[in-house]
């Protein structure tokens, strides 16, 4: 088998998460507390099939390790049902691999390379939806409900039910952001309201949004409080038709400067097909679509050889 070098390195990688923090987020009180086929090579065959081997599929990944991968795992699981309840069993490991793989990208990263803006360090900010079901299925939709409802995406000018994955990330010269906030919240809420409690633990930052973030009364409060800075781009008026010279130039810059957190969406969407969830089928298989698929990409990012 090709790419045996990645295959090694992700598990030990893993292996090495799971003893230092992931396993107090999986542990089992019962007599299967030990399985032969472990959690880090769960969590392995995932990475290593979605990531090298370019599965985009829950399906697609156990039938490639089933196909190619029995030699090194020899206790995979014999369906496809089975390596998914295992899979989905750990839904609430993903978040922190995610949150371990950024600390491991941000400790390589020289300071200098960080943007600052009028001596803040410099964020960006932004969502995207990931669709459970569209169009007239959106009013039909009863996935996993705790996380999800029915919302609008104006970018795309699609109806769609399921959540949202906001980003909040260090904005980096020449690079795409790297992540140092994410979370999900149902398709239909506001990104400035599950932004504002974040916002309000932060200090000495410079955050660039898109229009639907701004909110002067909230902005001054942050700027006298935090020394935080929430620039978006110049709306227009009422009646207004066109922006003047100096707010067009104004709203450019601030454009620019966030444009690579839409990069890095369309990025991670390539990478892994997470904008579509339409397989998914309960709450802890869409928190595995989501923080899974996100721990794969950011994967990528923290290895150099992917």
């Amino acid at each position: 088998m090709k790419n045996t070098d990645k295959l090694i390195a992700i598990y030990f990688y893993i292996c090495e998460c799971y003893d230092r923090e992931l396993v107090a987020h999986c542990q089992r009180m019962s007599n299967n507390y030990a399985p032969k086929f472990t959690d880090q090579e769960v969590i392995t065959i995932f990475l290593y099939a979605m990531i090298v081997e370019k599965k985009k599929d829950i399906k697609g990944v156990y039938e490639f390790a089933d196909n190619y991968l029995r030699s090194w795992f020899p206790d995979l699981t014999n369906s496809y049902e089975g390596f998914l309840t295992r899979l989905n069993r750990l839904h609430t490991v993903f978040p922190v691999l995610c949150c371990l793989l950024i600390q491991s990208k941000l400790a390589t990263i020289h300071p200098e390379r960080i943007r600052h803006y009028e001596g803040l360090i410099a964020s960006v900010v932004d969502s995207m939806p990931i669709v459970l079901a569209k169009g007239p299925r959106s009013f039909t939709g009863k996935v996993a409900q705790e996380l999800c409802d029915k919302g609008y995406c104006a970018s795309k000018k699609m109806h769609y039910y399921g959540l949202k994955l906001h980003v909040l990330g260090f904005s980096i010269f020449d690079k795409l952001p790297l992540p140092e906030y994410i979370g999900t919240s149902p398709a239909s809420n506001n990104d400035l309201t599950v932004f504002k409690p974040v916002f309000e633990q932060m200090k000495d930052r410079a955050i660039f949004a898109d229009k639907i973030y701004a909110n002067q009364g909230f902005e001054e409060w942050l700027l006298e409080n935090n020394n935080l800075q929430i620039l978006t781009p110049v709306k227009k008026k009422k009646g207004q038709e066109k922006l003047e010279f100096m707010d067009r130039m104004y709203s450019r810059a601030v454009s620019q400067i966030r444009q690579p957190i839409e990069a890095f969406f369309n990025w991670i969407i390539e990478k892994t097909d997470i904008q579509k969830a339409s397989k998914v089928r309960s709450k802890n298989g869409l928190l595995v679509h989501v923080f899974g698929r996100f721990a794969a990409a950011l994967m990528t990012m923290t290895f150099d050889f992917f």
